[in-house]
């Protein structure tokens, strides 16, 4: 990894917000600010920022942004021929146009192992998740004998709720043939996602899908794949560690949350969020680093971001109508 940036300049080389006076203001989520282009297209912004247990940090991660969009870029283009995508074009690191699609209002999670949320569910006691039914004798981190499909609702604020199949169709979220398609592609999608881990090095342990309707045609919308959306433990290993019961090595926003948890804050009431201190913020954005150059094979080159909101007018200029 070549970032010819000194460690200030890095820390100083981010974006946390556009400021853009020909457009009407975007959409603002935790990390993407979305512009509406007119025609059916989208200028999508990824910023620097950073979110942990639905708070969004007060300090940036040096070239996050560049790194979660071209690692979506590289895995839209891993499965494309299995269902369509928004892009449309990567004009910049930290920059995708994409189709304007009708979002699907639920979240696809896609998971491999009993990780995270699906091993604190088991770990209470419960041998159900959103509806699947979760064998007995299993330890944290052990794979399923087949991936399982765990959804949840979308939520505008706060945490997103698991839901069952047999509730998406009866509360008439989605149509049951919608839903059979969705379901057929993720299967196929995660798939495809293990196997290019795999040939890396890597295990791709859980992720989430998120699905939209363009023109009436499924299209997955988003982000696929990153580091943000999915967790992934190194290959090597992995079994011996399992044998040992000893932690995974991870590739994940799950160090970060640790950290947290390890400075008093898990976004309870009460709780003061921390500051992330420089050096800790060149290390999340080592690992990020580290996951893109592992799983594309390519080695990671950050851009300078200084005169970015006059680059960003251009390119939103040229996609508008």
């Amino acid at each position: 990894m070549n970032t010819n940036f000194t460690t200030q300049e890095a820390l100083e080389n981010c974006i946390t917000e556009t400021n853009l006076p020909n457009f009407s203001p975007p959409y603002k989520g935790k990390v993407r600010e979305v512009y509406d282009l007119g025609d059916n297209k989208l200028g999508i912004v990824v910023t620097d920022r950073i979110s942990a247990f639905d708070f969004i940090m007060k300090q940036a991660i040096p070239f996050k942004g560049q790194i979660l969009n071209q690692l979506a870029a590289f895995s839209f283009d891993k499965v494309n021929d299995i269902v369509p995508t928004h892009v449309i074009d990567v004009p910049h690191p930290n920059v995708t146009i994409a189709k304007k699609c009708e979002t699907i209002p639920i979240e696809v999670v896609m998971r491999g192992y009993l990780t995270g949320h699906a091993w604190r569910v088991y770990k209470s006691g419960k041998r159900e998740l959103c509806g699947v039914a979760l064998p007995e004798g299993l330890k944290e981190h052990d794979k399923f004998p087949t991936p399982i499909l765990t959804p949840a609702t979308k939520a505008e604020e706060g945490h997103d709720q698991d839901i069952s199949e047999e509730e998406i169709i009866s509360n008439k979220i989605v149509k049951p043939a919608l839903w059979n398609k969705i379901k057929e592609v993720a299967f196929k999608i995660f798939e495809r996602g293990t196997k290019v881990a795999a040939e890396q090095g890597l295990i791709l342990v859980d992720t989430k899908y998120e699905f939209g309707l363009y023109n009436g045609e499924l299209t997955l919308i988003d982000e696929v794949h990153t580091t943000d959306s999915s967790r992934y433990f190194y290959l090597d290993g992995y079994q011996e560690r399992q044998e040992k019961e000893e932690p995974q090595k991870q590739l994940s926003k799950e160090f970060l949350r640790e950290w947290l948890m390890e400075h008093n804050f898990q976004g309870l009431e009460g709780q003061t969020l921390p500051d992330l201190p420089d050096e800790f913020r060149m290390e999340v954005f080592e690992r990020y680093a580290e996951l893109f150059e592992m799983l594309t094979g390519q080695e990671f080159k950050p851009v300078s971001v200084k005169d970015f909101d006059q680059e960003l007018t251009d390119i939103l200029n040229k996609h508008s109508n």
